[in-house]
């Protein structure tokens, strides 16, 4: 067959041959259809593909976990003033990306530089010049721009007023800060707490010093979530928050601190400072019967809110720094003595120098006083007297007192890196000079808890800064402090016997602590004069080279405060050293015993709730709790009040209550710096701060309408 014949049998059946490649077609498709039907249907089913499940991936993929901040706890005075607290500032960046658009085309990027320039120079430390530059980068073509330091920490009111100006790529990022309203306050003991990041890029407040450090578990809260749902784009749906879990703001620290005296102090301890530039500077003030801390500061310090002077020193020196005492260790030298049986305060002796051994113990005046006692050797500072009592009582007795006042041990302050301090007591020179504060190291608290032993009549308090912490979720107390009693190193009559011997440097007229005294009050004082050690096995030489010191107790015969200062190698001028410790002494001393006198003349008052009152009532109950009452807005009913309900008042603090409307500035004179402070915080006011004290001049006259980012600056000065 030749292939015309085999192509004419081929084309005999063409509609069949369509005919069965059709249904050939039509199967094919079926069978892919129905594939593709049974996977879908597995897949709507299931959920999952190559084990992935899909409905999971979509979750995570539109639905995103929202953090919710904890707030960090607040460190209170004793009176429930706020001393640190939290707060928001934020950074600043420009987006120059021309590709940044939103969904509806607006443009995210800057449009206008000249403007933003305008406005950034005008609300931020930056110039015009340098602002321009910054967003025209020279090299490259970066997404963003910041603006160093300047575009930092910028506060609420300053990020409202640039955003009010409505620029286009103007951005801020949020960032959790911390507010120390009294600037220079305590800033060693109360510490730092400031914004680190970790691993998972989360940024918390974590305290670096002082009671920050120390009870940074306690004030750190544990931060919350919540799942909320997004689109294709990113952006939030509205009303799809779910699930959320409640953050648990920190605990709240309230301490021993008085304001008042606090300031006060922080005030007279800069006036000789500045006049002295002394290396270092200590004042701690105590209550003598319970070891409570009302007010401590030293020199080197720093403004927490502004960071000024933090390079200077780090340590709280107060707990951190061991230094030999000099004469101030001669009240407990006495107190030894004394207990142990072995004072004869009749008794005479040589003055001027003694040799023990090979050694001499020189007396500060090389001359001498003669023959004369030892009750006057203790009141004119002799060492030798110091000495010789050391010797009559043997080493083995004395080292027992050191002991028994709990020297070389720590006071278990909690507060971080308090040391116990150190003894050269091998030899007799040795065990002579740790009589007179020479060859022993101590801390400022082991100082003052040793004290109290002696303002005490005997029973010695453990110093503490703390009196509780508070859970704000539910307002109870978490743990509570309160005064503890350590020992009792020697007896009530040795006590009284000691603060006897202590008037005497004082009223006696061969005594040298007579610019100590103060009206209307006997005062028990010991002074002190320390060479400052080298470093290696000897004294540094120069009339600058002392650590001057002075322990007080006032009123004597029943001390109800006890105030101890160091001065370190201060240049002291045409003052002596006992003037310019006397000018810290003694105002702060007296106002301590002023409000003694008020709060014990004043029955305790609590904070009533005013909330929801008429301003007539409200402020008729508050005056009649002892407050002062500052109103803010011209509506009849408080709307809220400044101090919570249930807080103790002390005698005339100011409360403010809010009543909505506008907002007239009141007269200032002799408002407190923290007055202020609560005031520009209420109003979000822009605070200008100088002097330390009480406002005797304000830039805003009383009566002018004020809002929200107006800027008000005081002058504040100390009454004496």
């Amino acid at each position: 067959m030749n292939d015309s014949q085999k192509r004419q049998m081929t084309n005999k059946h063409p509609r069949r041959n369509r005919k069965s490649f059709g249904i050939f077609l039509f199967c094919l498709f079926l069978g892919v259809f129905i594939l593709i039907v049974g996977r879908f249907s597995y897949i709507s089913i299931g959920k999952k593909v190559q084990n992935v499940n899909l409905s999971t991936s979509a979750q995570k993929l539109y639905t995103a976990n929202e953090t919710l901040k904890a707030r960090r706890g607040t460190i209170y005075d004793a009176n429930g003033q706020a001393i640190a607290e939290d707060t928001s500032v934020y950074s600043l960046y420009v987006v120059l990306d021309k590709r940044q658009k939103s969904v509806d085309g607006q443009k995210l990027y800057v449009t206008n530089k000249e403007k933003v320039a305008d406005v950034l120079a005008k609300y931020l430390p930056i110039s015009r010049k340098k602002a321009l530059a910054t967003l025209n980068p020279s090299s490259g073509h970066p997404f963003q721009v910041e603006f160093g330091t300047a575009g930092q920490n910028i506060s609420l009111t300053t990020k409202q007023k640039i955003q009010a100006k409505h620029l286009s790529g103007v951005n801020f990022i949020q960032q959790e800060s911390r507010l120390y309203p009294n600037g220079v306050f305590a800033s060693h003991l109360i510490g730092l707490a400031q914004a680190q990041t970790n691993k998972a890029g989360q940024t918390t407040l974590t305290g670096s010093m002082g009671l920050e450090q120390a009870f940074n578990k306690e004030l750190t809260g544990t931060n919350g979530s919540q799942k909320i749902k997004k689109d294709m784009y990113g952006y939030q749906l509205p009303g799809t928050k779910q699930k959320a879990k409640k953050a648990k703001n920190g605990d709240n620290v309230y301490t021993t601190l008085d304001t008042r005296l606090q300031t006060l102090l922080e005030t007279e301890m800069s006036q000789v400072q500045g006049q002295v530039k002394a290396n270092s500077m200590n004042a701690v003030l105590m209550n003598a019967k319970t070891g409570a801390i009302l007010a401590a500061t030293q020199r080197p310090t720093f403004n927490a809110t502004t960071k000024k002077g933090l390079d200077k020193v780090w340590r709280n020196t107060l707990v951190q720094d061991a230094y030999e005492p000099g004469s101030t260790m001669k009240i407990f030298t006495l107190a030894s003595s004394i207990d142990s049986g072995n004072y004869n305060g009749n008794a005479t002796y040589q003055s001027g120098k003694y040799t023990i051994g090979n050694q001499v113990v020189p007396d500060w005046n090389t001359a001498g006083w003669g023959t004369i006692t030892y009750n006057k050797g203790f009141a004119v500072s002799s060492n030798v007297a110091m000495a010789h009592l050391e010797q009559q009582m043997g080493h083995k007795t004395w080292k027992k007192y050191i002991d028994r006042f709990h020297f070389l041990k720590s006071t278990k302050s909690g507060l971080p890196g308090e040391l116990t301090g150190s003894i050269a007591f091998q030899r007799p020179i040795e065990q002579a000079d740790t009589a007179f504060g020479q060859g022993i190291q101590v801390t400022v608290f082991q100082m003052m808890q040793a004290l109290s032993a002696v303002s005490n009549d005997g029973k010695m308090m453990k110093p503490y800064v703390i009196s509780k912490v508070v859970d704000p979720n539910t307002n109870k107390t978490v743990k509570a402090y309160g005064p503890q009693a350590v020992s009792n190193p020697i007896s009530a009559s040795t006590a009284k016997s000691v603060r006897k011997h202590m008037e005497d440097v004082v009223y006696k007229k061969y005594g040298i602590g007579a610019d100590y005294k103060m009206s209307g009050e006997r005062v028990a004082v010991k002074t002190g004069t320390a060479q400052v050690s080298s470093g290696k096995s000897g004294y540094l030489s120069g009339d600058d080279n002392y650590l001057y010191s002075v322990a007080a107790m006032v009123p004597a015969s029943h001390p109800k405060y006890v105030m101890y200062i160091t001065m370190k190698q201060p240049h002291l001028g045409s003052k002596t050293a006992t003037q310019l410790l006397a000018s810290i002494m003694k105002p702060v001393m007296a106002r301590a015993l002023q409000e003694d006198t008020e709060t014990t003349n004043a029955k305790e008052n609590k904070m009533p709730s005013v909330t929801g009152q008429s301003v007539a009532s409200a402020t008729q109950a508050l005056t009649k709790a002892g407050a002062t009452v500052t109103t803010l807005g011209t509506g009849q009913k408080v709307q809220k009040q400044s101090v919570t309900a249930g807080t103790t008042l002390y005698r005339d603090q100011r409360v403010f209550i809010k009543t909505g409307g506008t907002v007239a500035l009141p007269s200032l004179t002799g408002w407190s710096k923290g007055d202020v402070v609560k005031l520009a915080q209420i109003e979000g006011l822009k605070l200008n701060v100088t002097g330390d004290g009480y406002v005797t001049k304000q830039s805003i006259k009383a009566g002018t309408t004020v809002g929200s980012g107006a800027t008000l600056a005081v002058t504040l000065r100390q009454n004496k």
